[in-house]
């Protein structure tokens, strides 16, 4: 599946709640999901910088493709990540590099975060194109 199937496949996940409050309900429970970082990448090199909350992020490349796990102590904030590595992960860095990220804007999540996730959001999207960049560098 390409990254913009996924994010619309996202969309329109979002589009079925009809208030903020089951969207969040729907992101913490998206959290639960997420493929844990191991516990050895846990570590503060891992973690990204930008976030209120603690966020860890480690990536591995699998047959040309950057595969990522992650964990965060906030709830809302593991949501969001798991967000991201459903749409990027298992995706060649290429595609990572060039992917937008417009449907954060499609579902509204920037406008309802407070200032620091937002922060924290694009903090997030940042890191994880700079390991795709990486992975790219080393296919070169």
């Amino acid at each position: 599946m390409t990254i913009q199937e996924i994010q619309n496949e996202i969309i329109d996940e979002f589009s079925m709640f009809d208030d903020w409050e089951e969207r969040y309900q729907y992101m913490i429970d998206l959290g639960k999901t997420l493929p844990l970082i191991d516990a050895a990448h846990k570590t503060d090199n891992n973690i990204i910088k930008g976030c209120q909350s603690k966020v860890w992020v480690h990536a591995n490349m699998e047959d040309d493709k950057v595969v990522f796990t992650a964990d965060s102590d906030a709830i809302i904030t593991k949501g969001i990540i798991a967000i991201l590595i459903r749409v990027f992960s298992n995706q060649h860095p290429t595609s990572i590099i060039e992917a937008n990220t417009d449907f954060i804007d499609d579902i509204g999540l920037k406008e309802h975060l407070s200032p620091t996730r937002a922060n924290g959001l694009v903090s997030m999207i940042k890191q994880l194109k700079m390991y795709a960049i990486a992975y790219q560098t080393q296919l070169n």
